[in-house]
C-alpha cells in the first residue's frame, strides 16, 4: 500500500464533476500547499464530502475516458462495474462473452489465481483509495482544523458531513471484508505513516458494525431520512449496510447474527419507505426522479450530462444489447421512433440458460424462432424478468455467435414517458452513456433478509405473517402468486434470484446458503501480489 498512499498524498487540489449535480469536488491533503486553501469556505467541505460520494462511479478527475488507473479501458476500471463483476460472474447469473479479456473466462470458471486481473486489481485498489480519501477528510476536519481556519460558524454541518464520510469509509470497507476477507486495515494515523497491517476478517466485521452503530444512534450527526438531497446517504443506509453485515456474519465470523440482521431489516422497512408499484420503472433512466422517493435507501448516480461512466448502467445496458434485439425490445417497449432502446450495443452480457430454467417463473420460453419475438410470453411471466433470446435455442449460449442464449433488458436506457435517447454524434458523445441510477440499497432487499432470518431461526421455514407478507409483496409486484402458510429459505432465495439479476448480490447469496460451486478458499479473492511485494505486513488468504 505504499504506492498507493505516497501517490494520494501527492494529490493536489483540483475540481471535476460533480456526481451530486450539485458541486464540484476536490482532495484532501494536508502535506500540500493548496490544502487549507482548499477549505476556504463552508461549501469546500462539501466538494470533499462529494469526491468520497463518487468515488464508486468516478474513474479519473474529469473524464471518463481517461482512468487514473494503468488501464486502456477506462470503463473496466470503474468500481462499481468491476465489483458486479466479482458477484455475479462467479456464479450462474452472468456470462460475459468478451473472452479477450483475460479475466473474464478465468473469473467465470473460478480458476483465477493470485495474479492481479483487472476485477481484482480495480476492486481492491479503488477501495483502499476511497478509504485513504475518507481518512484524510477525517483529518481535515477535526474541530481544531476548523477553529484554526476560522469555521468553527458551521461545525454542526461538517459533523454531518464527516458522519457521512465515515459511512462511505464502511462501506467501501465492508466491500472489502465480502470480497477480500482479510484486506489491509487503515485509518487516519495511516496517512503519511506506517503501512497498514490486517487485522482478520472477524474483527474487521466487529469495527464496521461498530462504526455503523454509532451512525444510527439516536444522538448521531448521520443525516435522517429526507435530511439531505438524494442520493446523500442517511441512518436508514447505515442501518441497511448493518442489515446486510448481520445476514452475512456467519460467513464473515462463525456466528450467526439472524436476529440482528431482522431488527436491522425492520428499521429501515418501518421508516416510511414502499414497493415502487412499477418494477421497470427501479431500472430506467429516470429511476432517480421516480424512484428515490419510495424505493430507493440509497443509490449511486449517474447521469449524461454530469456524471458519465462507461462503467455501471451504461455497461448494464450497452453491454447485453445487440441490433436485433434492440428491435425486438423496441417493438416490445412501444417505441415508434427508433429501432432501439440502447443507442450504442456491445453485444456482451448473457445470463446462462440454467439460471434462466432454474430460477425464473416463464412462459412460453423458447417458443419462437422467427427472432421476431422475446423468446417467451411476458404477459404470463413474472413481470421481474426481462429477457431475450431472439428465438434461439436458449441452451446454446455461445460468446462466438451473435444473439444466442439469453441476455436481460431491464437496463434498456428508456425513461418512464418512453424516451429513448437518440443516437447522435461523435463531437458530443453523450447519447452513448446511461443516466439510471444504481440502487445500492432499495427496499426489497431489507424484506428477504427480514424473511430469510426469520426462516432461518426457524429451521429453515418461516411462518411469520410478516416475513411471507413482505415476499407476498414483491410477488403481487411481480404478478406472481405465492404461499399463504409458510416459505422456506429455498423459496425466499429462488426469488430474490428473480428480484435482483444483475445487482451483485448473487455470489453473496450462494456463499450463505452453500451452494457457491467452488472450492471454500475461493469464497474469498487473492489479496493483490503487488501490494503484498511492497506492504511486508500483508498476508495471504488461505489456499492461494
Amino acid at each position: 500500500m505504499k504506492k498507493l498512499y505516497i501517490s494520494l498524498i501527492a494529490l493536489s487540489a483540483f475540481l471535476v464533476s460533480s456526481c451530486l449535480k450539485q458541486l464540484d469536488t476536490l482532495p484532501m491533503n494536508s502535506y500540500d500547499a493548496t490544502s487549507e486553501a482548499a477549505y476556504n469556505d463552508e461549501s469546500s467541505y462539501l466538494k470533499g464530502l462529494s469526491y468520497i460520494n463518487a468515488y464508486y462511479c468516478f474513474v479519473s478527475q474529469n473524464d471518463p475516458g481517461a482512468s487514473d488507473l494503468p488501464f486502456d479501458d477506462a470503463g473496466q476500471s470503474e468500481l462499481l462495474r468491476q465489483w458486479l463483476v466479482l458477484n455475479d460472474l462467479p456464479t450462474a447469473s452472468l456470462d460475459i462473452g468478451w473472452n479477450n479479456d483475460s479475466y473474464i473466462p478465468d473469473i467465470a470458471a473460478h480458476r483465477w489465481t493470485t495474479a492481479d486481473n483487472t476485477s481484482l486489481i480495480v476492486v481492491y485498489t479503488r477501495c483502499m483509495k476511497a478509504i485513504t480519501l475518507a481518512n484524510e477528510y477525517l483529518l481535515q476536519t477535526t474541530d481544531d482544523k476548523l477553529e484554526l481556519r476560522g469555521h468553527t460558524a458551521f461545525a454542526d454541518k461538517v459533523h454531518q458531513y464527516r458522519a457521512e464520510a465515515k459511512f462511505h469509509r464502511a462501506l467501501y470497507y465492508y466491500i472489502l471484508l465480502d470480497i477480500f476477507g482479510n484486506p489491509p486495515f487503515a485509518l487516519e494515523e495511516n496517512i503519511g505513516g506506517a503501512l497498514p497491517t490486517q487485522i482478520g476478517r472477524a474483527a474487521l466485521c466487529e469495527w464496521i458494525e461498530g462504526q455503523l452503530k454509532d451512525l444510527v444512534a439516536d444522538d448521531s450527526d448521520m443525516p435522517a431520512k429526507g435530511a439531505v438531497p438524494y442520493p446523500r446517504p442517511t441512518k436508514d443506509a447505515a442501518w441497511a449496510l448493518l442489515a446486510r453485515l448481520y445476514l452475512n456474519a456467519e460467513v464473515y465470523t462463525g456466528t450467526a447474527r439472524w436476529d440482528d440482521a431482522k431488527i436491522a431489516a425492520q428499521k429501515v422497512i418501518s421508516n416510511g419507505y414502499s414497493l415502487h408499484p412499477d418494477y421497470r420503472e427501479l431500472f430506467m433512466q429516470d429511476n432517480g426522479q421516480t424512484c428515490s422517493g419510495d424505493e430507493f435507501i440509497f443509490s449511486i448516480e449517474y447521469d449524461t450530462d454530469n456524471c458519465r461512466s462507461w462503467g455501471g448502467t451504461t455497461t448494464l445496458s450497452s453491454g447485453a444489447f445487440s441490433d436485433d434485439m434492440n428491435k425486438v425490445v423496441a417493438a416490445h417497449l412501444g417505441v415508434t421512433a427508433y429501432d432501439y432502446v440502447s443507442a450504442e450495443v456491445w453485444n456482451g452480457y448473457h445470463i446462462n440458460p440454467e439460471f434462466v430454467e432454474e430460477n425464473f417463473e416463464l412462459s412460453g420460453a423458447g417458443f419462437a424462432g422467427d427472432g421476431t419475438t422475446l423468446g417467451y410470453n411476458p404477459d404470463a411471466s413474472d413481470k421481474r424478468i426481462m429477457l431475450y433470446n431472439a428465438g434461439a435455442n436458449a441452451a446454446a449460449f455461445d460468446a462466438t455467435v451473435s444473439d444466442t442464449g439469453w441476455r436481460c433488458w431491464k437496463w434498456a436506457k428508456i425513461d418512464s414517458k418512453g424516451t429513448v435517447i437518440p443516437r447522435g454524434g461523435d463531437e458530443n458523445p453523450a447519447w452513448k452513456f446511461s443516466s439510471a441510477d444504481f440502487a445500492i440499497f432499495r427496499l426489497p432487499e431489507m424484506y428477504y433478509i427480514y424473511a430469510e432470518s426469520d426462516a432461518r431461526l426457524n429451521g429453515g421455514t418461516t411462518t411469520d405473517a410478516t416475513a411471507i407478507g413482505y415476499i407476498r409483496a414483491l410477488r403481487d409486484r411481480a404478478g406472481l402468486s405465492a404461499p399463504g402458510s409458510s416459505m422456506t429459505v429455498e423459496y425466499i432465495l429462488k426469488d430474490k434470484a428473480a428480484e435482483y439479476l444483475w445487482e451483485g448480490q448473487r455470489r453473496q447469496d450462494e456463499i450463505r446458503m452453500g451452494i457457491f460451486d467452488a472450492d471454500p478458499n475461493r469464497y474469498v479473492y487473492p489479496i493483490l501480489e503487488s501490494d503484498r511485494s511492497v506492504n511486508p505486513n500483508l498476508v495471504q488468504n488461505p489456499g492461494y
